[in-house]
C-alpha cells in the first residue's frame, strides 16, 4: 500500500468542516479590513527564497524542497509567503494601483524538517502584508488585525508579545555586540545554537533549550537599549494605538525573529496550551525587502500564521461541536423504483433551489435509512413510497426532536425553505 509522504497528512471528510469554518471567518475578518486576496504559485525559482529570507536561515540553508526543471533552473517550492508576494508586487507593478496595498493570502507551504504537532512538512498558512506605509499606524493595524483573529475564533489562552528591533544598521551592530556579550559562554551553548551563532545569530533567541535560554537572558544585552530615538518613538506609538484599542500585549526584548527583512516592530502571538510549539502567528515590519527584490524602496508589515495550529488551539478550548459541521436540511429515502425517480426528481428541484439535500443510494431498509440521516446529523428525512406519492402527501420527519411536518407536492418546497430560514 501506498502511504502518504512522512510530514504529509490528509485532511479527511470527517474534519474539513473544522477547517471550512476557520477559512470563512478569516475571510469575513479580511474583508471587514479591506485587505484583499492574492494567490502566488506554489513553486518559484531558487533565488527568490535565498535572496529574499537570508542565506543563512535555517529556512533557506536546511529546510527547502528545491529541485531543477528539465531545463536546468532551480526552483523551490513555496516555503513561505512574504517573499512571493513581494516578487508578484514588483513583477506586477501594483504602485501603478495605489500607494498602498493591503493584501491576504491562505494556502500551503513546505519545509523539510523534522515533523512534530502543528509543524509538518507541508504545512497551511494565512497571513497579510500592509505595503506601501512607514508609519506605525500600519504596524498597529496588522497586529490588531492578528489578535481580533484568534479573537473571533474564541480563544482564551493567547499572549501578544511585542518588542522592535529597529534599523537595519542598528540590528548590524545590535549583532556585533551580542556576539562580543555571548563568546565567553558559547561553549555552554547547545550544538544548534554554537551553529547558528555566526551565521544567524539573532535565531539563538528562538532555542526552546533551557540552559540556552538562561544563558542569553543572564547574559544577552537588550536589543531596544541599541536602537536609535526616532525608532524608539516609533515603537512608543504602535503601543500607543493597541493601548488604545485595548488589545493587551506584553513587550518582549527577546523577540527578535530570525528572518533577514525584519526591521522595527516585530510580534507573536503565542497559544498557552500548545507547549514547546506555542507561536500561533509571528510578524513584523521589512522596509527593506522590496528593493532587496529589484523593486523600489517600500516599507511594509505583515504577518503570518499557520493554520494547523490554530485548529489545534481551538480544538484545546473545545471551540469547535458537531452541531457546527451542518448535515443535510434533508435526507431523501426512497423505498422501492418508482419512487427513486420521484427522490431524484424532488432532490433536483430542492437543490436548484439553494438547500443541501441527500439522496440514499445503497437501497437500504427503512430502518437503515433512517440510522444514517441521523449519522449524517440530517435536519429532516423524507421517506418516500408509493401511498406517499400517489397521495401528493409527505411528512418531513425531523430528525432532531422537534415536530413533523406535514407538507404536499405542490408545498414542499415552500415549506422547506422556510425551515432554513
Amino acid at each position: 500500500m501506498i502511504r502518504s509522504q512522512k510530514g504529509t497528512h490528509d485532511i479527511l471528510p470527517s474534519e474539513i468542516w473544522k477547517w471550512q469554518k476557520v477559512e470563512t471567518l478569516l475571510r469575513e475578518i479580511f474583508n471587514n479590513y479591506t485587505y484583499s486576496e492574492v494567490r502566488t504559485p506554489i513553486f518559484e525559482k531558487t533565488a527568490l527564497f535565498s535572496r529574499g529570507i537570508g542565506e543563512f536561515t535555517d529556512i533557506v540553508s536546511k529546510e527547502m524542497y528545491s529541485f531543477e526543471d528539465k531545463g536546468g533552473e532551480s526552483l523551490t517550492l513555496r516555503p513561505e509567503y512574504t517573499a512571493s508576494v513581494v516578487r508578484s508586487y514588483i513583477q506586477h507593478n501594483w504602485v501603478q494601483q495605489g500607494n498602498l496595498h493591503r493584501t491576504w493570502y491562505m494556502g500551503p507551504l513546505f519545509r523539510q524538517e523534522r515533523p512534530q504537532k502543528g509543524r509538518q512538512r507541508q504545512f497551511h498558512q494565512f497571513g497579510v502584508e500592509c505595503i506601501g506605509s512607514n508609519g506605525a499606524e500600519a504596524d498597529a493595524e496588522v497586529i490588531i488585525l492578528a489578535w481580533k483573529i484568534y479573537e473571533k475564533m474564541g480563544l482564551k489562552d493567547i499572549e501578544l508579545k511585542i518588542n522592535s528591533i529597529g534599523s537595519t544598521d542598528a540590528r548590524k551592530k545590535y549583532i556585533e555586540i551580542l556576539k562580543k556579550a555571548l563568546e565567553p559562554k558559547k561553549i555552554e551553548l547547545c550544538p544548534l545554537c554554537q551553529d547558528r551563532f555566526d551565521g544567524n545569530t539573532l535565531r539563538l533567541f528562538d532555542c526552546k533549550n533551557e540552559n540556552c535560554k538562561e544563558t542569553i537572558r543572564e547574559h544577552a544585552p537588550i536589543i531596544t537599549e541599541h536602537i536609535d530615538s526616532e525608532d524608539q518613538e516609533h515603537f512608543k506609538k504602535v503601543q500607543t494605538l493597541l493601548d488604545a484599542v485595548s488589545v493587551p500585549y506584553t513587550v518582549e526584548p527577546s523577540l527578535v525573529r530570525g528572518l533577514d527583512y525584519y526591521t522595527r516592530t516585530t510580534f507573536e502571538i503565542q497559544g498557552k496550551r500548545l507547549g514547546a510549539q506555542d507561536a500561533l502567528c509571528g510578524g513584523g515590519r521589512y522596509d527593506h525587502l522590496i528593493a532587496d527584490l529589484g523593486g523600489k524602496a517600500t516599507p511594509s508589515v505583515g504577518f503570518a500564521a499557520g493554520m494547523e495550529r490554530l485548529i489545534i488551539a481551538m480544538e484545546s478550548e473545545g471551540l469547535f461541536s458537531e452541531d457546527d459541521n451542518e448535515g443535510p436540511i434533508l435526507f431523501v429515502a426512497p423505498m422501492g423504483e418508482k419512487a427513486l425517480f420521484e427522490a431524484f426528481r424532488l432532490s433536483t428541484i430542492f437543490r436548484d433551489a439553494g438547500l443541501k439535500i441527500e439522496i440514499e443510494l445503497l437501497g437500504r431498509s427503512p430502518k437503515a435509512m433512517m440510522r444514517e440521516a441521523n449519522r449524517k446529523n440530517a435536519h429532516f428525512a423524507l421517506m418516500l413510497g408509493e401511498n406517499e406519492i400517489d397521495s401528493g402527501e409527505y411528512i418531513l420527519k425531523n430528525m432532531r426532536g422537534g415536530e413533523n411536518i406535514k407538507s404536499d407536492s405542490e408545498n414542499i418546497l415552500h415549506d422547506l425553505k422556510s425551515l432554513t430560514d
